[in-house]
């Protein structure tokens, strides 16, 4: 049996790309369950009701990238 899970949406920052069906690749924020927001990169459908896997990161983590990609020629 699956458990239910709940979340809020608390924050969009930016859309990373949009597919032909209407899903985008976004960065937000978004509690998961009772636990704090986090900074969260997946796709997302256009009603966010539904989303594909994605990668959650904190604070501290998402600066950790900033500084990696800072670093890329990109």
């Amino acid at each position: 049996m699956a458990d239910d899970f709940s979340f809020t949406l608390e924050q969009t920052y930016g859309v990373l790309s949009e597919s032909k069906t209407g899903w985008k690749l976004e960065l937000n924020s978004v509690a998961w369950g009772d636990r704090p927001a986090k900074f969260d990169i997946r796709s997302w459908s256009p009603d966010h009701q539904k989303m594909g896997k994605g990668v959650t990161m904190t604070k501290e983590e998402l600066a950790a990238l900033k500084k990696l990609l800072d670093t890329m020629d990109l």
